[in-house]
């Protein structure tokens, strides 16, 4: 009887354990996840508040403040001035415009062009003097230590000669560099995860090289490139320093725009919450219809 009394206890306290450990887990992602969305809550809820409300911070809607548009007012996006004319509001369709143009295109280029170098280091060896394959992926990586304002002067001199400044195409090509390496980097990772069993037997079929690659390595590649390029796309779509840099008017872009929002008088954080929140939601809804993709991309490298 002694022995049955053991076992059962011996089972609770294995199953207490066991829900203290869960709890204990879920807490901690609870707490994280708090941490990670607060400045987004924070961004959002100040773009609704007045003047004091941002000085007292006050953090809670219908609790400690009431809810005003003056953010969405100042850039014209507001309910009551949506159907007038406004012309900060074309300035920020403008700016908008041309971080969708720069960013979308320079992370594409960035996949394609990096997926092709990822392949060829994944699956052939070469050699640049002492480099190898490993030395060369790394060259690439060892790109994104270089701090951006040491190649301040460089650019600067460089694109006043090619006429490059303020064009939109400047800061695609400079983009496209920016975040090369780390497209080449993890889309590595995803074709040496692909047996390459697979593409001796598509050769045996009768495809050629870029047969092989387009119809059977590409299709089992996609998550991960579709996560390449939403890392690309968010690294571009934030970038501040070569944009405010080597643009003025014409391709300037939306960062730049919110960090404008500065004057004699202090930070209208009222108007830079709302600049900042109509920056973040393009890339929340992106993020959400490319989820799968996402999970599907980060897994992969994991289960190799």
């Amino acid at each position: 009887m002694s022995a049955i009394f053991k076992e059962h206890g011996g089972e609770r306290t294995t199953s207490g354990k066991w829900w203290m450990s869960r709890i204990a887990i879920y807490s901690a992602l609870l707490l994280w996840t708090i941490i990670c969305l607060f400045p987004i809550y924070w961004t959002f809820t100040t773009s609704f508040k007045l003047a004091p409300d941002v000085m007292r911070g006050n953090m809670v809607p219908w609790w400690d403040f009431t809810p005003r548009w003056k953010g969405w007012e100042s850039i014209g996006l507001s309910p009551r001035l949506i159907g007038e004319v406004s012309t900060v509001r074309e300035e920020f369709l403008k700016r908008f415009w041309n971080s969708t143009i720069i960013s979308v295109t320079a992370s594409l280029l960035a996949v394609v062009l990096g997926s092709l170098a990822a392949y060829g280091l994944s699956r052939f060896s070469y050699r640049f003097g002492f480099m190898r394959n490993s030395d060369i992926s790394f060259f690439f990586l060892s790109q994104m230590i270089l701090p951006p304002v040491v190649l301040a002067l460089p650019f600067l001199v460089l694109y006043k000669s090619l006429a490059l400044l303020d064009t939109r195409i400047g800061l695609i090509l400079l983009y496209t560099l920016m975040v090369l390496p780390i497209v080449i980097w993890i889309m590595r990772d995803q074709f040496q995860g692909i047996p390459i069993e697979l593409e001796e037997a598509a050769l045996v079929d009768g495809l050629g090289i870029w047969g092989a690659f387009m119809r059977i390595v590409l299709p089992i590649a996609l998550p991960g490139m579709v996560a390449a390029f939403i890392l690309s796309l968010v690294l571009c779509w934030n970038e501040y320093f070569f944009a405010a840099l080597l643009t003025a008017t014409n391709s300037t872009t939306l960062p730049v725009m919110v960090a404008s929002q500065t004057g004699s008088q202090g930070i209208n954080w009222w108007s830079m919450a709302a600049l900042s929140a109509a920056a973040i939601l393009p890339l929340i809804v992106v993020a959400i219809f490319l989820e799968r993709y996402i999970i599907k991309g980060m897994a992969a490298g994991a289960v190799k």
